[in-house]
């Protein structure tokens, strides 16, 4: 059977650019989640994020007639990608760009939403109600001439494929979390399979943007406690209110283990399995047991033929709402027994905020980092661990350990449920 390997991590995170960067900041503790700088967010319910102030992807785009007619989205997204190749050190050129795939998660909706207001406006009636006829009538002065180009949602594809010559497999996944997660699992299985000897996979987003915060704001599963700042994102604690949205990227290079080693690649870890699983339950009411993420666990462990006592660290989505760290730390307790107590658990989320669409791929990427080095960050803000969530979570400070095996996860909001199984390479 053909091996996966992690030849390269691309992240772009509030608490910096590039896996060094961030992985830094995550052992020190620090978090990029404050008061909202972006926009005013003064008549919302949330008025905190993880942003990324002054990111600039004019280092990471070659063609500046390309880069103009990206959304931020697509900027996080070609960066990671730029990050991660760097990472690895790779070069795609000649008969291997055939083999050479892409598989990415974004939660993209629409072009730049200031031009879409722009011309929404101009379909106002005289007396403020909407009017679609005189909208019909002015669309083609009042948008933009690109407008739905830019908006294509899996634009990223043709943006990456043409930065890094990758004429292989690929597909864009439109979600939440799981969506970066499962780009890498497919990702994972065309290598593994044979459809392609090396891949970008990952996902991105710009949730701390207006539309999604304005958009999410009303939905219940964003912390209200702003009077808290950094340390409103509480995941599995007794007094956790919710999420922080966040933006970034995280984009990794995957590669045949040999044609990885054949080149000289340095090996951060392998991906060993990957499974899903899907709580049949409520739209954005997790199944109270977990069910989903269950089946999803013990899908990736059978894919990469270990068991629950083999695993060391488990990065979580550990999201900070009621429902979901309840039923999540059930689900791990239902897959690993009295060794729940024992794991190495952590979540990034109070760290960085939630990446969105970008979450479940950095916990894979973390889950990685932390066999490649040894050590478990902290779960900030969990100060008092929730009864109904008892699992071995990393506190306070980072947890130096010997790891052989890990598990990421990630959970979308309607039921979406995703785990892969990573293993460290020993030299």
């Amino acid at each position: 059977m053909r091996r996966v390997a992690i030849t390269g991590v691309g992240l772009i995170t509030p608490l910096g650019l590039g896996a060094a960067a961030t992985w830094q900041g995550l052992l020190e503790g620090r978090s990029g989640i404050g008061p909202i700088r972006a926009f005013d967010a003064s008549s919302l319910r949330t008025r905190l994020a993880a942003e990324i102030p002054e990111f600039d992807p004019k280092p990471y785009v070659a063609n500046r007639r390309v880069l103009r007619m990206m959304t931020r989205n697509d900027q996080f997204a070609i960066g990671g990608a730029a990050l991660a190749v760097q990472d690895a050190g790779l070069s795609v050129t000649g008969q291997a760009a055939e083999r050479a795939g892409l598989f990415v998660g974004g939660n993209k909706e629409t072009s730049k939403p200031e031009s879409l207001l722009e011309g929404v406006l101009v379909a106002r009636a005289p007396d403020g109600s909407s009017d679609v006829k005189r909208l019909g009538e002015s669309a083609r002065s009042s948008f933009p001439p690109l407008f739905f180009v830019e908006g294509l949602q899996a634009a990223s594809l043709f943006y990456v494929s043409e930065a890094h010559g990758l004429k292989g497999a690929n597909t864009y996944f439109a979600g939440t979390a799981e969506a970066g997660a499962v780009a890498l699992g497919r990702a994972f299985r065309a290598i593994r399979r044979g459809e392609a000897d090396v891949a970008i996979a990952g996902g991105f987003d710009d949730a701390a943007s207006w539309w999604t915060i304005s958009k999410y704001d009303g939905m219940g599963f964003m912390s209200q406690s702003n009077e808290l700042g950094a340390r409103a994102c509480r995941p599995f604690d007794r007094d956790r209110t919710g999420t922080v949205l966040g933006d970034g990227a995280a984009l990794l290079v995957l590669e045949e283990y040999e044609v990885a080693r054949a080149r000289g690649a340095r090996v951060v870890a392998e991906i060993t399995g990957y499974g899903t699983g899907y709580d049949c339950h409520g739209v954005m009411t997790p199944h109270p047991e977990g069910r989903g993420l269950v089946r999803a666990m013990q899908t990736a462990l059978d894919d990469a033929r270990t068991t629950p006592g083999v695993i060391a660290h488990v990065a979580a989505h550990g999201s900070g709402t009621r429902l979901g760290d309840r039923s999540e730390a059930r689900a791990i307790r239902t897959v690993f027994g009295k060794d729940a107590e024992r794991l190495a658990g952590t979540s990034v989320k109070p760290a960085t905020g939630h990446l969105m669409a970008a979450a479940g791929a950095l916990n894979v990427a973390v889950a990685a980092l932390a066999l490649q080095h040894q050590v478990v960050p902290p779960t900030l803000n969990l100060e008092t661990v929730d009864k109904d969530c008892a699992v071995g979570w990393v506190r306070e400070k980072p947890r130096e350990a010997r790891m052989d095996e890990a598990l990421a996860l990630a959970r979308g909001l309607s039921g979406q449920n995703v785990a892969l199984a990573l293993r460290a390479v020993r030299s």
